[in-house]
C-alpha cells in the first residue's frame, strides 16, 4: 500500500491517480509485475542457466561464496523458523559501516540490488523530471521510467570509456535521477570519481546521482561511497551477486543520506528491507571483511580475462577496451551478436545478450579457467 503522504508527493510530482495503482502494484506487490516482466523476459531468461552448458551469460561468479561464509549460511539455516535470530541484519550493517567506513545510518541492507534500482526511478523521477543513463547500460532503470512515464533519455557511451557525464547533464538538464553504473554493465568501464563530482556540482540541486557499484569489487578503481557519506543528493548501490559468488541468495546495500533512504522507503514501509533472508545476511557479513580472499579472486578473474582476449585476439575480433570487471564486450563485425549466440549455444556455450546500440556486439561473462576455454574452443569452431 502507498501511503498517503506518499500518495501526495506522487501527485505533485506528476503523476495521474491511475498511475499510483501502477506504482503500487510495482514496488507493493514486486518489482517485476506484468507488463514490466514482458519487457524483462529477456534479461530474466539470460539469467537461467542451459542444463549441461557452460554458463558465462549472466555476469555470475564462476564459484560460490567463500568457503568460510558459505559456512556461515550453513550455521544459521537449522534457525530458518526465525525472521531474525540474534540481530544478524543489525551486524550485517555494523560490519559493511566498519569496512567502509560510513556511518552506520546511512546503510540498507536490501533482497538484491534490483529493488533499490527500480526504487529509485520510482522515487526521484517523474512525468516531469526523467532519468538519465549512459547506453549500453543495465537496462532495469530504463524498464521503470518508461513503464512510469518519466521521460527517459540514453548518451551513447564510446567503447572503452565510463558515462558521459557532460553529454547527460545536456541530455536533461532538469532530470530527476542520474544514473551511472561503474564499472558498467555491460562495458566494464569505469566512470571516473572526478567526473561523478563534476555531475554533482553542475546538476540541479533537487536531482540525485544513483553510482551502481555491483562490480567495483572486481576493480581497483575508487569508490563513489566518500560522495554518499557526505552529501545528501547521492546514492551507491553495491551487490553481493558477483564477486562474493551470492546471485541466486538475494543481498545488497545502498549508502545514502537517511532523507533519501526515507523516500525510496515511503511506498511500503520497512517491508522490504525488512524481511532479508538470513541465510545471504549471514553469508554476507561473515565475506564482507574478507580483503586478502576478494583481492585473489579478482585477481583470478583478471588473469583469466586477459587469457581470454589475448586468445580471441587470433580471430582478428574487436575487444572493447578497458573493462575493469567480469565481463568482456566482443564485436563479431561482420555476424550479428544473436547469431553468435546462438552458434556458441549449439555448442554448449552460453554467453549474454547484446544492446540494440551495439547489435553485432556480444557480452561474454568471464567464467573459470575450464569455462573460458570451453568459450574459446567454441569460437574457434564457429569462425572456421
Amino acid at each position: 500500500m502507498i501511503e498517503a503522504d506518499a500518495r501526495e508527493d506522487l501527485l505533485v510530482r506528476g503523476y495521474s491517480r491511475r498511475q499510483l495503482g501502477r506504482i503500487a502494484a510495482l514496488i507493493g506487490g514486486g518489482a517485476m509485475l506484468a507488463p514490466l516482466a514482458d519487457a524483462a523476459q529477456a534479461q530474466s531468461n539470460a539469467a537461467r542457466g542451459v542444463a549441461g552448458a557452460v554458463q558465462i551469460g549472466a555476469n555470475e561468479c564462476w564459484t560460490g561464496p567463500f568457503p568460510e561464509a558459505a559456512a556461515a549460511a550453513a550455521q544459521i539455516l537449522a534457525q530458518g523458523n526465525r525472521y531474525d535470530p540474534g540481530d544478524h541484519r543489525g551486524a550485517l550493517l555494523k560490519t559493511v559501516a566498519a569496512v567502509e567506513q560510513v556511518p552506520e545510518e546511512r546503510i540498507l541492507a536490501w533482497p538484491g540490488s534490483g529493488d533499490p534500482l527500480v526504487r529509485s526511478v520510482i522515487s526521484f523521477c517523474s512525468p516531469t523530471r526523467g532519468l538519465v543513463t549512459a547506453d549500453p547500460t543495465f537496462e532495469s532503470a530504463w524498464r521503470a521510467a518508461t513503464w512510469l512515464g518519466a521521460p527517459l533519455a540514453k548518451v551513447p557511451m564510446q567503447p572503452g570509456k565510463g558515462a558521459d557525464v557532460r553529454a547527460m547533464l545536456r541530455a536533461n538538464p532538469d532530470a530527476g535521477l542520474y544514473y551511472i553504473c561503474t564499472p558498467n554493465n555491460p562495458t566494464g568501464t569505469v566512470t571516473p570519481i572526478a567526473d561523478i563530482a563534476w555531475l554533482l556540482a553542475n546538476k540541479p540541486a533537487q536531482s540525485v546521482v544513483l553510482v551502481d557499484e555491483a562490480y567495483l569489487h572486481f576493480s581497483d578503481a575508487p569508490s563513489a561511497l566518500p560522495l554518499a557519506a557526505a552529501r545528501g543528493d547521492v546514492v551507491v548501490m553495491r551487490t553481493f551477486s558477483k564477486l562474493f559468488g551470492m546471485a541466486g541468495m538475494r543481498l545488497g546495500l545502498t549508502f545514502a543520506h537517511p532523507d533519501l533512504h526515507k523516500k525510496m522507503m515511503r511506498y511500503d514501509g520497512q517491508q522490504v528491507t525488512g524481511t532479508l533472508p538470513m541465510t545471504a545476511v549471514a553469508c554476507g557479513n561473515a565475506a564482507y571483511p574478507m580483503a586478502d580472499a576478494i583481492r585473489a579472486r579478482r585477481a583470478e578473474m583478471i588473469a583469466v580475462r586477459e587469457a581470454t582476449v589475448a586468445r580471441l585476439a587470433r580471430h582478428d575480433l574487436r575487444v572493447h577496451p578497458n573493462s575493469q570487471a567480469n565481463m568482456i564486450m566482443v564485436d563479431w563485425k561482420t555476424r550479428k551478436a544473436a547469431e553468435m549466440q546462438a552458434a556458441l549455444l549449439a555448442r554448449k556455450v552460453q554467453i549474454g545478450r547484446s544492446w540494440p546500440i551495439w547489435p553485432t556486439v556480444s557480452r561474454v561473462t568471464i567464467g573459470s579457467v575450464a569455462d573460458m576455454r570451453a568459450f574459446n574452443d567454441a569460437v574457434d569452431a564457429v569462425l572456421a
